[in-house]
């Protein structure tokens, strides 16, 4: 690789606009005190090794891209469904449940979104773990939403005892990914019942952008509890994060809370080609396991591989590692790789400093970050 590029790397820097600019008068009081999520770095250059946004190293179905192909013509002059029906079909199909139990979105965020506007606001706090997905708090000041930050274990696990109502300690609701992120350990169905048992006046959300990977999904719970929505992504084990498309399955009282929200908000959110393509690549289950199977093989080849120059990696069931390294700053070392025009995605945030959030990519592309970190340690 021609180390050359990768001093032209460049660094992502945050909005110049601050609360101090003259223009910021004209915000609103919420725009004042939010802080927006970061989303991760899409520098667009030649022989760039990204490894740090999570997304699938291999194509769609080639019965998405056909399906997205035939849905191009004349007939994008007018309105999509807004209802999106022959997609909630399949995944009803799929999953074995009703198209009334099925809610889909412009992604998984905008799901997450109308879920906190519609589910998760409460006189009782929400809460959720102090390491995860950071969009959850930004949610919580759009929306004025009280939460509270629930510890990790020390080893970055999930405990379920601590989801468990105390006393009159109860949660107004409670949302966690499974598998987590970015620490990539997942909570074994069992103990995801456990917490939406113990909860039956409170929502529980179960985020499940990486479940296909290794973890079990709590969708099988959905007809068991009237309190359980699980909300999905097809941009990461379907691999059309630019298509832009996410759904929430659970009890039909829940899914009428996100219709309202939704159709206050926009009422076509998922578009023509978005649909078509989706509606196929659930219709692909032979593509969807096989891409899966070879994204966890060279996982477990790459957990080995970093472990063999004395990274602590944490046990993953998603398509990225958390990994650090007891002798190398883990800004550090991002540095280094970015140097070597291969990114990675490092956290500032307590506890979490030094540990790189590292992509499955392809072979080639694990093979490559390999070799980098072995010339990195070595000198």
């Amino acid at each position: 690789m021609d180390n050359g590029s990768a001093s032209a790397l460049p660094i992502r820097h945050s909005n110049p606009l601050t609360a101090d600019t003259p223009m910021s008068r004209y915000w609103s009081a919420v725009v004042h005190g939010l802080t927006p999520y970061v989303p991760g770095e899409q520098p667009k250059l030649d022989n760039l090794v990204k490894l740090n946004t999570n997304e699938h190293p291999y194509g769609p179905s080639p019965r998405a891209l056909e399906a997205i192909r035939a849905a191009t013509g004349e007939a994008l002059r007018l309105y999509p469904d807004p209802n999106a029906e022959a997609l909630k079909a399949a995944l009803a199909r799929r999953h074995g449940l009703q198209p009334q139990q099925i809610f889909v979105g412009n992604g998984s965020d905008e799901v997450l979104a109308h879920a906190f506007m519609a589910l998760l606001k409460h006189e009782r706090p929400l809460w959720f773990p102090d390491i995860t997905y950071s969009f959850y708090p930004v949610y919580c000041g759009l929306y004025g939403v009280a939460h509270r930050a629930v510890p990790l274990a020390e080893d970055f696990s999930i405990r379920t005892g601590d989801y468990l109502p105390q006393g009159d300690t109860r949660a107004g609701a409670i949302i966690f990914p499974n598998p987590n992120a970015p620490t990539g350990r997942a909570l074994a169905l069992a103990e995801v019942e456990r917490i939406i048992a113990a909860n039956p006046e409170a929502v529980v959300l179960v985020d499940e952008a990486y479940v296909d990977f290794g973890g079990e999904s709590a969708i099988a719970l959905v007809d068991k509890y009237p309190n359980l929505l699980v909300v999905h992504t097809f941009s990461k084990s379907r691999s059309l994060a630019g298509l832009r498309v996410g759904f929430a399955a659970g009890h039909t009282g829940l899914i009428e809370a996100l219709e309202r929200v939704k159709n206050s908000f926009n009422s076509y959110p998922l578009d023509r080609l978005a649909i078509a393509g989706a509606v196929a690549s659930v219709e692909d289950e032979e593509h969807f396991r096989e891409s899966c199977r070879k994204v966890v093989s060279a996982r477990e080849t790459l957990v080995a591989q970093l472990g063999g120059l004395g990274f602590e990696v944490l046990p993953s069931a998603a398509n990225f590692i958390f990994a650090r390294h007891p002798a190398r700053d883990g800004a550090e070392l991002a540095a280094e790789l970015r140097k070597r025009a291969i990114i990675v995605r490092h956290f500032k945030a307590p506890r979490i400093d030094q540990f790189l959030r590292i992509t499955v990519g392809t072979d080639a592309q694990c093979a490559i970050l390999v070799d980098a970190l072995e010339e990195i340690l070595r000198d």
